[in-house]
């Protein structure tokens, strides 16, 4: 009997499957230099799923696009929210500069509601 205890209890533990939250988050900021202007347009890209018709940009209070003096403005907005500065880089496009900066926040910063949001997105693991 004690054998067939563990047998099951063995199964079990060998197919047992758990969500395993990550340790962080991470958000794109993607800059863009207006035209005629020193100011940024930013978007932030936290992995979301998006259509072809909406963009991510960060907007004011009246629903306009929210206007950066520079991207380390930008990152002082995201660092008021809790997110650190992870890497940087530049693609030229043309004569235009695009900026990406990668911020990481920790995963149990963020508000109950939205953890279990993304842990739905998560694939389950092994319970180790």
């Amino acid at each position: 009997m004690k054998k067939i205890v563990f047998l099951i209890a063995l199964f079990c533990t060998l197919f047992t499957y758990a969500q395993i939250a990550p340790k962080f988050v991470y958000a794109e900021i993607v800059g863009e230099s207006r035209f005629l202007s020193n100011k940024v347009t930013i978007s932030i890209d936290y992995g979301q799923a998006t259509s072809f018709f909406e963009n991510n940009k960060v907007k004011n209070e009246d629903g306009s696009n929210k206007k950066f003096n520079s991207m380390v403005d930008a990152m002082n907005y995201m660092g008021a929210l809790g997110w650190e500065f992870q890497q940087a880089y530049v693609v030229t496009i043309g004569q235009q500069n695009v900026y990406h900066w990668l911020m990481r926040k920790n995963f149990t910063e963020l508000p109950g509601d939205v953890q279990e949001e993304m842990k739905k997105n998560f694939p389950t693991k092994r319970d180790l």
